[in-house]
């Protein structure tokens, strides 16, 4: 006869396992769901790896950029070519002889500076 009050001592064993599987089933989906590290926070983190990737080819881009005008910068065997032209361009240099003339537009802005869209050179005249 003891065996059947035990039975009946433990009835409510099942439906608190029961309970908690599912208390534990509800935290674990509002974890997935909404919760930090779920799927929201996925979505931006993929996000942010996306535009990093995007950030990192524009900059090797310009790396690369760098590098050939580096390489053509070192290359003395087209006769300093490169050298000589960013020293025009950029120092606004000039070879002895050679006379310098700058057009400048009526309203006082230089020429390459009148229209961006057409590159134009401060060139001497030789």
């Amino acid at each position: 006869m003891g065996q059947p009050a035990d039975r009946n001592g433990r009835w409510w064993v099942l439906p608190a396992v029961l309970l908690f599987l599912l208390a534990m089933m509800i935290y674990l989906q509002f974890r997935l769901w909404i919760g930090e590290g779920g799927r929201h926070a996925v979505a931006e983190l993929e996000a942010q790896v996306e535009q990093q990737v995007q950030d990192n080819a524009s900059r090797q881009q310009r790396n690369d950029a760098l590098v050939a005008e580096v390489a053509d910068l070192k290359n003395l065997s087209s006769g300093g070519a490169a050298v000589e032209e960013r020293a025009r361009s950029e120092l606004g240099m000039i070879k002895p002889g050679e006379v310098f003339y700058r057009v400048v537009e009526p309203d006082g802005v230089p020429a390459r500076m009148a229209d961006p869209a057409t590159p134009q050179r401060d060139e001497p005249v030789q």
